[in-house]
Order: structure tokens, then sequence, then C-alpha cells
């Protein structure tokens, strides 16, 4: 059984949300042999409502009840609840602790956290490190942001590494979570909405994953970020920092030297020709730099590195190619959930493309996409209950944009739209919420529709 080790109260642990990372929260709470409750706004699943009854851990869906949850002496807080929930605000005025699940799960764990975050790519950092990882047959969980939440991990045993994808939301929960090498890979908007619309609110956010590091944990971050190289310069992080750049040659860190990714930590450098990678794209070259150099840090063999990201595919909903068409390539990119990714999406296109956009917006300032939508969109699809502020942006950079208020008939008003060579883009740069149950159910709605043309 995993060992608590803060100055937590754990006499009445309260769950706040329902979801995997509330699930994760339980189930550990519940191998701690703790008091445990969770409390759900929402309907539970029927998995993670057969889940805690097997456990025996007691829960409510639909409401929070005040008097069943109001002696809590810690609230473990799903991501997707805002600081400025009426339930939240409840406990913080009775000063009761209210923290995220990495920081319930961190403080029952003594393991090598590494944790990966930035406003885009940060799955795909993660997964790259999970497939060296594993091509090295290291003893590790993945999880996180994706996947299975850390506390579940405790719960279920040990291991040498913990590989986390985390979010701005999870590190706004956190006190004393302290990742041994902690990844920056950018910091966009993005989530505005939860920042009072509010950048620098955004990027403290971010820059809170290296707020408890200390002189022998590690910081690799974005050097080609001003917002990062600007919040660093003011702060008083106390790891050491290694940047990676696609733009300069640093003495220090990753950089670009003849086409090929150069890590120079100390006495040790790692090359790779950028040829080699397998996924494709100046973004997936950023990314493959911050993998390589955390899997430096972990003292992993050259050769292993390089057959690992030689092999990587990618990851499910980012820039996916689905299905070719007659001649048309139809691509899931739900993962871009904000302006910035889908930058890099329009940014990847060579051929023309009719671009499906929208969702729910964050916030977005979509004029970053006018000289790309310029150049390689033919005709937008819009996607979405609202979908003004899209149309009010690009009304003007194409001849035809349609409306269209479910998946099947974006893809089959994109089917109409595309000629043959032409690509059929999934990029919405909104979250997906209105109507969808999250990005995946969107992405999979497309290849759905898509297999049905």
């Amino acid at each position: 059984m995993p060992q608590a080790n803060t100055t937590y109260n754990y006499e009445r642990v309260i769950i706040l949300g329902g979801g995997i990372s509330g699930l994760g929260a339980a189930l550990l709470a519940h191998e701690m042999q703790y008091d445990v409750f969770v409390s759900n706004m929402g309907d539970f699943k029927s998995a993670f409502a057969k889940a805690l009854q097997t456990n025996n851990i007691p829960y409510e869906s639909g409401q929070h009840t005040w008097s069943t949850i109001s002696n809590a002496s810690l609230v473990v807080k799903s991501p997707g609840i805002p600081d400025t929930a009426e339930v939240v605000q409840k406990f913080t005025a009775q000063n009761v602790p209210v923290i995220s699940e990495i920081e319930f799960a961190a403080a029952h764990s003594n393991e090598n956290i590494i944790a990966v975050t930035g406003s885009n790519g940060k799955t795909t950092v993660t997964s790259m490190i999970g497939r060296i990882l594993k091509t090295d047959e290291a003893d590790y969980t993945m999880g996180g942001n994706i996947g299975e939440s850390f506390a579940q991990q405790v719960a279920q045993g040990e291991a040498s590494h913990r590989l986390l994808e985390v979010s701005s939301f999870q590190l706004d929960g956190i006190k004393s979570f302290k990742p041994h090498v902690a990844v920056l890979l950018n910091v966009t908007p993005d989530h505005l909405d939860r920042y009072d619309y509010k950048f620098e609110n955004y990027l403290a956010s971010k820059m809170r994953i290296a707020l408890n590091q200390d002189a022998g944990d590690y910081l690799i971050y974005n050097a080609d970020d001003p917002a990062i190289t600007n919040a660093l310069e003011q702060s008083d992080i106390k790891s050491q920092r290694i940047p990676f750049s696609l733009e300069k040659q640093l003495d220090h860190g990753a950089s670009i030297v003849d086409d090929s990714i150069h890590i120079q930590l100390e006495q040790s450098t790692f090359t790779m020709p950028i040829q080699q990678l397998s996924v494709k794209g100046q973004h997936n070259t950023a990314n493959a730099m911050a993998a390589a150099t955390t899997a430096k840090l972990l003292k992993i063999r050259k050769e292993t590195i390089r057959q690992s990201l030689q092999s990587f595919q990618g990851v499910e909903h980012r820039l996916e190619q689905v299905l070719k068409i007659n001649k048309v390539q139809y691509i899931n990119d739900s993962k871009a959930t904000n302006v910035n990714a889908t930058f890099y999406a329009l940014d990847s296109m060579e051929q023309p493309t009719v671009w499906i956009v929208g969702g729910v917006d964050k916030g977005n300032d979509y004029s970053q996409l006018y000289r790309l939508v310029n150049k390689h969109v033919k005709a937008i699809i819009c996607l979405g209950t609202d979908n003004s502020k899209i149309v009010e942006a690009f009304g003007n950079c194409v001849d035809q944009m349609v409306e269209t208020s479910s998946m099947e008939d974006a893809v089959r008003v994109a089917y109409k739209l595309a000629s043959a060579g032409d690509n059929v883009l999934l990029s919405p740069a909104c979250a997906s919420f209105d109507l969808f149950e999250n990005y995946e159910d969107r992405g999979r709605q497309f290849k759905n529709a898509v297999r049905g043309l």
C-alpha cells in the first residue's frame, strides 16, 4: 500500500466530480482506507458507477448535497470544475483544502515523476516519451490528462517512473506536486474563459509545473516561446533549465544543427537526422526534441531513443489520416481545441483544403489564421451550435461557407465540396462540448461519418 507523505488531513475525503480523475482519486482513497465520498453534479458513466459499487465507495449524482459533504477534511476536485463553482467556494470559505487529483496522487507516491504540459503537443510528447520508455523496457506508467488517472495508477501499485500529461486545470490545484523532469512545450491563448480572459493568468497556471522543483530537478522548456522565456526571466524557479529551440543553436540543450536534432547535456551529446523522424512537420521536430531530451536525462541509450522516434506513429485525433475517397484525403485533427493547434494543422496542408471548424469558443483570436486560410482553404464548414464568430472572422476569406449542426451533415457537405486532390480537414480550434461528449467523441464521429460515405 502507498504511504501518504504530506500533512493533509485525510480523515474525511470528499471527491468532487465523477469522471476519470474523480474515480481514480476515489479508488486511491479507498485503497488507503480513508473515509471517502464521491459527489458528482452530472450522471456517472455506468462503468464508473459499477467500479464505485464494486469497491463499496458511497457516492451521489445529480447534485452536491451540502449536508453530506460539508464535513470534509480534504476535497479532491476534478479539473473540469472551476474554482468559482459555488460548492468549491463554500469549502474555501471553511478553509478546507481543495486540491487536484494529481496533487492527491503525488502525496501518496515517492516515485520519479515526469510531467509534460503546454497548450499544444503535450499528448504527442507524452506518447513519444512513453514509446521510448516502452522500448527501453522501463518500469513506468503513463496517464494523467490522458488514459488512466495518476491516482488510479498509484492505487494499482508501484512503478519506477510516473509519466504524466498535465493540464493547466490540474496544475491549478497543486500545492506540493513536484516532477523530477518537467516539460513546458508552449503557451498560447487557450481556455481563457477559465482565466478571466487574461492570458497572463493562463500562463501563470502553466508555469506552476516547476513551482516546487529544486536544484536536483529539470525543466525542459521551449526557448522559442517568448511567453515562456519572459516568464522564466521573472521567476525564481530553482530547477536546472534545459532549453530546446528550432530557431537558434544552443551550447546547452536541444537545437537543430545540419538538419539534425542536436542535444548537448554536460558531457553527453545526442544527434538524429530530422528526416529519420516518423512524424513530420516543424512542430513534431520540436516535440521530438523535448521527448529525446527527457530520455537523455533519464539516461536511456541513444539507440533506443532513435529507434523509438523512428517508429512512433503519432496519436489518435492529431492530424490522423483516416481514409482517401475519390482521391480526397480525410484528416482527423479533433484534438485541435485551440487556434494555435489549428495553425499547425493548416500550415501542414499542401493541397487545397475543405476545413471543418467550430464548437465552444474559448475566447479565440482567429486573426492569426487568416494568412493560412487564404493560402490553403477553399471552403469552410462550420460545425457548432453558435457559428457567428467563425462566420464573422472568415466570411470574406473563402467563397464557400456552410453552417452545419451535426458531424454527419458536415462530412456530407465536405464530400460535395471537395475535388480530387483536396484534403478534408477536421480541425475545430474550439472545445467540443456543445455537440459532443469530448474531442475523442468528436473525432470518432468524424471517422465513422467518413467511413459511411
